[in-house]
């Protein structure tokens, strides 16, 4: 389809960019954009052959540019998916008369095609490693009458318990997957394993069910059958029923989960668990943008208790969150608190202490690593210790500081510039090619932007005396960054109309006479211009809306 278009352009290439036009915009200012730009980069407007190379394709990209946003399919299409929406193949047997809503959704039916043909080769591997620490003699040393013995002046921390599990998904059609799942635990030199298979096919948009088999030398073979269904837009139904045959006979249970949506961001569930450890569970969780809140009751054999928890979620780039719960029971009081945040792309760490009655204090750290979890239980003493409690909050703040500032940081750093470097090498032959469409519009607009400026100038209205974008560096800290800027003079003077300059909230480098001049960093424009014989001034950061002349720019004449 873009083939058809005529010149192919590059795949970032951003059309409302290159017209300057707003992506709500009417057909009405389309067509208004296109014609000025046809009349600027028209090739019978330029006689020199060099000129007239440049200025055909550029009218070639604004001409491409044009029909696709013209037509309200291709748009459609466009708009969700950008250029690479218009080569999907299938688009030959889709009829051109419908709406944009269908196209959308005759797209989405072809991506989801090709998506399942990818699925075959998706596992989606799952998997957590959990490592028991036993540090009780950090705090709870042995008496004097012990201390002859060999090796007992140094606290002895042993690893009591392990557990290793591992899950892969095999997808076998669109609607049947195949599980496979297995687990390792040990603790205090006894352990076991086993290892299920799973079934599972959605039946419909309203559900599906599971078949599970499992076998391991702590228990024998296992039998299971799963249901999920809804039973209305907002309440849902889970069933679990399973048969665990072992050497004392067949244990049976049974576990159903009933949960309703009570508001947009809460969800009320009840459960009802038969079986070995029969028990009623009743909770409600509220889980919005900046906070996750729950509070639970549970009645049953041999556990229960009442508890509320809950965490609040910092609108920061690291995602961090704290958090706080407190669980009451018959085996006890448990209060925890502790903290979680990203620490690279695709890592999460977090710290939680727990203090009980009568469990002692402990200290959970846990990572999460893409699809792996690494969990690290730390039992520090059985009792409720001061000295436990101020080392096991204050030593993982202070690890993690030093470990950030350190290690982390600079990694991080070194990271970034790995792949801006990646970034750039990829992408150099294409910023080369936009460098030379930017120059060559730029000479192409120097005939225009005399004549703007000679209007100008004659109302006293907008002249653009000097304009840059790029990278500007004005923090100390950050004095020894280079500073990237191309000079955008020109072509921002052939945006004036009528003595207004308006650019849309879009980045600037597709602006007509832009390009990139440091990819993958943060840009602005920088604008100093003359209204009404005054200087005014203006930054703006890169993918934010523009509008000159303002009372707000003007420069004091004292300064």
């Amino acid at each position: 389809m873009a083939a058809a278009l005529g010149e192919e352009a590059p795949d970032n290439e951003d059309y409302y960019g290159l017209l300057n036009v707003r992506r709500e915009a009417s057909q009405e200012e389309l067509k208004a954009a296109y014609r000025r730009l046809c009349m600027l980069y028209h090739p019978d407007k330029h006689r020199d052959p060099e000129l007239k190379s440049q200025a055909e394709r550029l009218f070639n990209l604004v001409h491409q540019a044009y029909e696709v946003l013209s037509d309200p399919q291709t748009r459609a299409i466009y708009d969700i998916y950008g250029r690479r929406g218009l080569e999907m193949e299938g688009w030959e047997v889709v009829e051109r008369k419908r709406t944009a809503a269908e196209i959308r959704e005759e797209f989405e039916r072809l991506q989801r095609e090709r998506e399942e043909r990818r699925l075959q080769q998706r596992t989606n591997p799952k998997g957590t490693i959990s490592v028991g620490i036993d540090a009780t003699d950090l705090f709870d040393r042995y008496d004097e009458e012990y201390e002859d013995v060999p090796g007992s002046s140094f606290p002895q921390i042993e690893i009591n318990k392990m557990h290793i599990s591992q899950s892969i998904e095999a997808p076998l059609t669109s609607t049947d997957t195949a599980i496979l799942s297995g687990n390792l635990s040990t603790q205090n030199g006894n352990g076991g394993g086993s290892i299920n298979l799973a079934l599972r096919r959605v039946t419909s948009a309203k559900g599906w069910g599971e078949l599970e088999f499992g076998a391991g030398d702590l228990h024998g073979p296992l039998f299971g059958l799963k249901i999920f269904r809804n039973l209305t837009p907002r309440c849902f139904i889970t069933t679990n029923c399973a048969l665990q045959f072992s050497s004392r006979g067949v244990r049976p249970g049974l576990t159903t989960v009933l949960a309703r949506n009570l508001d947009k961001n809460t969800m009320g569930y009840l459960q009802w668990r038969w079986g070995i450890q029969s028990a009623m569970n009743t909770s409600i969780v509220r889980d919005t943008k900046t906070s996750h809140f729950t509070v639970a009751m549970q009645l049953g054999i041999p556990h229960s208790f009442m508890m509320v928890s809950y965490q609040h979620k910092f609108q920061d780039e690291d995602q961090t969150r704290v958090k706080g719960s407190l669980k009451v029971g018959f085996f006890g009081t448990i209060v925890e608190y502790g903290a979680e945040r990203k620490i690279s792309r695709h890592s999460v760490l977090g710290a939680t202490v727990s203090v009980g009655v009568p469990q002692g204090v402990s200290l959970k750290i846990k990572l999460n690593r893409a699809s792996q979890t690494y969990f690290f239980p730390v039992h520090l003493t059985d009792q409720l210790l001061p000295s436990a409690v101020f080392y096991a909050t204050v030593g993982p703040l202070v690890i993690y500081f030093a470990m950030h500032r350190l290690v982390i940081k600079p990694y991080l750093r070194a990271q970034k510039e790995r792949e801006l470097e990646k970034q750039r090498e990829s992408t150099a032959s294409d910023i080369l090619q936009k460098k030379q469409e930017a120059e060559a519009a730029v000479r192409l607009m120097q005939e225009s932007v005399r004549r703007i400026i000679e209007a100008e100038e004659a109302r006293m209205g907008l002249i653009v005396v000097n304009a840059w974008y790029g990278k500007f560096v004005n923090d100390n800290s950050r004095k020894n960054e280079k500073v990237k800027v191309i000079d955008v003079t020109v072509p921002l003077q052939c945006l004036v109309k009528d003595s207004k300059l308006i650019l849309t909230e879009a980045s600037k480098a597709g602006l007509p006479g832009f390009y990139d001049p440091c990819v993958g960093e943060e840009k602005s424009l920088k604008v100093l211009y003359q209204f009404r014989g005054v200087l005014h001034q203006v930054m703006s950061a890169d993918n934010e809306a523009l509008r000159i002349p303002k009372q707000s720019h003007r420069i004091d004449a004292d300064g």
